[in-house]
């Protein structure tokens, strides 16, 4: 990682446990990049690509639920 992110996902990790901390920050990762690719350089929003990216976030809560 560059720059100061590493530090956020440190302290992220530091109330959560590792696993949910990484796959709450690449999930907010993939789903900010496929959202700037649609609103910002026209990208394909099509259903299945907005389910899947809605299968992601439900994900990620579904971890932070279980703690």
């Amino acid at each position: 990682m560059y720059g100061y992110q590493w530090i956020f996902l440190w302290l992220a990790q530091k109330t959560i446990p590792m696993g949910t901390a990484y796959a709450v920050w690449t999930g907010i990762g993939a789903v900010s990049t496929l959202l700037v690719g649609i609103i910002f350089l026209g990208d394909s929003a099509n259903i299945w690509r907005l389910i899947s990216a809605s299968l992601i976030v439900f994900g990620i809560v579904g971890l932070k639920l279980a703690n």
